[in-house]
């Protein structure tokens, strides 16, 4: 008889989550941690790779089976996502591709490969004035995933999104679940089931 079971990080109770979040002087940015804060541990002006970002949150899960008891357990995987967002006066592809190289680097820096890890993402949120044509594209046809050892090690994957509040306006790669979080002129209850599928249970 074996059982799965999965452990976050992320606090457990709306007292711990108010406790841990810290106080952004950007309302928008504020109102994404209010959504983000019961699954990620958030930080604000945070340095990566030599890249400055306004908020930084990290999301662990491990996930194992156990027998009977939780002393005798095996196939534990590790599942992470460092989610990196930057204000930023005006976007376009090359910023996009920088952040992309940025996120490779990353990888090479954070992860340490081994048959426990499952994935990590990597997830960068640009928030800007309004979005170019040529941004969405880009975006919307995003996807960049990396086997280690041939998935022996598992995979990490880079995900873009870019997010124009002013104009309640977001578009996210196909892999950026989180973008949702950051459409705050969208009730998250009102949105479809299919889409919300792993968010749900990211954001509750």
């Amino acid at each position: 008889m074996s059982d799965a079971e999965e452990r976050s990080t992320a606090p457990e109770s709306e007292a711990e989550a108010d406790a841990d979040l810290p106080d952004w002087d950007d309302d928008y940015l504020q109102g994404v941690a209010e959504r983000l804060k019961f699954n990620y541990d958030l930080e604000r002006e945070y340095a990566a790779g030599g890249e400055d970002f306004d908020m930084y949150g990290r999301l662990y899960v491990q996930s194992q089976k156990q027998f009977l008891h939780q002393s005798l357990n095996w196939a534990n995987y590790e599942t992470v996502e460092h989610l990196l967002v930057r204000r930023a006066e005006g976007v376009s592809t090359a910023d996009l591709d920088a952040l992309v190289d940025l996120g490779h680097d990353l990888a090479d820096d954070w992860i340490e490969p081994d048959e426990e890890h499952q994935g990590t993402d990597f997830t960068f949120v640009l928030v800007v004035p309004d979005i170019p044509e040529s941004v969405r594209n880009y975006v919307d046809g995003f996807r960049d995933r990396t086997l280690l050892k041939y998935g022996y090690y598992g995979a990490y994957e880079v995900n873009l999104a870019v997010v124009a509040p002013d104009r309640e306006d977001a578009v996210g790669s196909s892999e950026a679940d989180v973008t949702t979080a950051f459409e705050l002129w969208q009730d998250l209850d009102a949105e479809p089931s299919g889409l919300l599928g792993r968010l749900r249970a990211l954001l509750r």
